[in-house]
């Protein structure tokens, strides 16, 4: 059988030392930039009624036992967005969180079931500040390590540079040759049309995938390696229907307050003009919630108190940022598992599948 060093093997803790020691230099200092910014650190709690409502995330799922021991169950959170609009909703204006995070069926180079994101809320300040606040925490980790030059895979990024912006409609037909605004409208999208264009282009479409499946493909296949080349990369007007919680753009109601920003071809912060529409909120929810029962056959609930909250929160933007992706790029790591400090063991240490 397979075997693999545990984390707490010295000699592999000596070799991960520095990385985690530079990890928590850029906590640190990431703190100390958003105090000065005038934020204020929150802590949410990971238990929550719904886990967050995207069609193609897997939470992990677990059972409140009362005193009378009736069973409620409860999620480990994927994001601690729902917790953090609430107190955004409460009347805290500007608002940070280093929180650990859950996610099931995600692990890899650049994925791990428990993770750091980093999430913060600006009430009453455009969705664009957030693309300055992105670079500006770039920087500090490259500060903290000396590296400026970050690589992955032999893509290089200068994160001192200035950033770059390119819309969806443009790293669409730039990197993939498909007109991705002629598929879709405010209130629509057109599968066959995106997948015609997606084939035409050589890219391989199943009978079964929605427009979202192809839209998701390409964007991963002919796109993202290429984001974040030379300088950091925000994407931005996102199609409305892949934005449940981003309000829409002013004038353009096909086009959704959302940027995702990439290095070296790696997401690492993913960013909204919030919706605070609660109507429109819950009907977003609920049509990825259908299509997770179609797909994956199950559903998460909506979380009613944060639909609640939604009515008496301010105009806000929130970002979430991938920390350990951040750390791994500043610290020139090539796994996640290099800068967490004590990672879940592999399966093969864990045990046997059920």
């Amino acid at each position: 059988m397979k075997t693999t060093t545990p984390f707490w093997d010295k000699d592999r803790h000596a070799d991960r030392r520095p990385m985690l020691l530079a990890r928590m230099r850029i906590k640190a200092a990431m703190r100390v930039w958003f105090e000065a910014q005038g934020f204020v650190e929150v802590e949410t709690g990971c238990l929550q009624v719904s886990p967050g409502n995207e069609t193609h995330l897997h939470a992990f799922a677990t059972d409140l036992v009362g005193t009378d021991l009736a069973r409620t169950r409860l999620y480990l959170h994927t994001s601690p967005e729902f917790a953090m609009k609430k107190l955004v909703a409460a009347g805290e204006t500007r608002i940070f969180s280093f929180a650990p995070v859950f996610r099931n069926r995600e692990r890899g180079p650049l994925h791990a079931p428990e993770f750091t994101m980093l999430e913060w809320y600006r009430a009453g300040e455009p969705c664009e500040q957030l693309y300055a606040d992105c670079a500006a925490l770039a920087r500090i980790a490259a500060e903290v390590t000396g590296r400026a030059e970050w690589i992955w895979r032999e893509r290089s990024c200068d994160v001192m540079r200035s950033y770059d912006e390119t819309s969806i409609a443009q790293a669409f037909m730039e990197f993939a040759g498909i007109a991705i605004e002629e598929t879709y409208s405010a209130d629509a999208t057109d599968r066959d049309a995106l997948a015609a264009q997606a084939r035409a282009q050589g890219i391989a479409v199943r009978d079964g995938d929605g427009w979202p499946d192809i839209f998701s493909k390409v964007l991963t296949e002919r796109i993202e390696p290429y984001l974040g080349r030379l300088r950091l990369e925000c994407l931005t007007d996102y199609p409305i229907h892949e934005a449940a919680l981003a309000q829409p753009v002013a004038g353009f109601p096909h086009l959704a307050q959302r940027f995702e920003l990439y290095c070296c071809g790696v997401e690492l912060a993913n960013g909204f003009g919030e919706l605070t529409d609660p109507v429109r909120q819950r009907a977003n929810l609920e049509s990825q919630m259908r299509a997770r029962v179609a797909i994956h056959g199950e559903r998460y609930p909506i979380d009613e108190d944060f639909i609640a909250a939604l009515a008496h929160m301010p105009a806000t933007s929130g970002c979430a940022m991938g920390f350990d992706r951040l750390v791994m790029l500043a610290t020139g790591a090539t796994r996640l598992e290099q800068v967490i400090w004590s990672p879940l063991p592999a399966a093969e240490i864990i045990g046997p599948r059920r």
